[in-house]
């Protein structure tokens, strides 16, 4: 129960994963935020498998190591920023048909939605910081997978019905009126989080 509290009140809590899956969800269609999703999702384990392995405490005791991970993410999370900033305006009336171009690959959405996970300095603090209260080398195997699954599917669960409620026809219409703007601010947004977690102190 605490894994799975703590888990459901960091994951709502916006942030880069959030930030992907809703700019993939409006931006393209609720299929690529899904898929987004399962890429969060899916990275999860990268965190639970080198927190349970040990490595997690290496890398919380290396300067070096925390600042590589620390400068991908950031970087990875610029670069998706300026795609968006530097979109082109689509006018109203355009605008199905600029969606209808803009097709983006189910493993393109999962490569965003891995890649962003598995390089956020956000949850590789938050496992190494969860695992190391409530797993002993006493606790079970079986135990320490469960609270991966938990983590993993929490993840899925929730990314996934943003993406759904992201294209109720409504929430559609409005972001149709405002794409344009949505793409500065997001990409706005994003490289806010990259300069953030790259200027993060250890």
């Amino acid at each position: 129960m605490a894994v799975l509290t703590i888990t459901i009140l960091t994951i709502i809590t916006p942030g880069p994963d959030f930030f992907v899956v809703v700019r993939n969800s409006l931006s393209y269609s609720r299929r690529s935020g899904m898929f987004t999703a399962l890429g969060v999702a899916s990275a999860v384990w990268i965190h639970v498998f080198y927190t349970l392995v040990g490595i997690g405490v290496i890398l919380s005791k290396s300067i070096l190591l925390f600042s590589i991970v620390k400068y991908l993410g950031a970087a990875y999370l610029i670069y998706l920023g300026f795609g968006c900033v530097l979109s082109k305006r689509v006018s109203q009336h355009a605008y199905e048909n600029s969606v209808k171009k803009r097709v983006v690959s189910d493993f393109m959405s999962f490569k965003i939605g891995f890649i962003n996970n598995a390089l956020n300095p956000k949850a590789t603090l938050f496992f190494m910081s969860l695992f190391t209260q409530v797993v002993s080398v006493e606790t079970p195997v079986a135990i320490q997978v469960a609270y991966g699954a938990i983590a993993s599917i929490s993840c899925l669960a929730w990314f996934s019905l943003v993406a759904v409620f992201l294209n109720q026809n409504k929430v559609r219409r409005v972001f149709e009126s405002v794409q344009y703007y949505f793409e500065k601010i997001m990409g706005a947004v994003l490289i806010a989080f990259g300069i953030k977690v790259a200027l993060a102190s250890r």
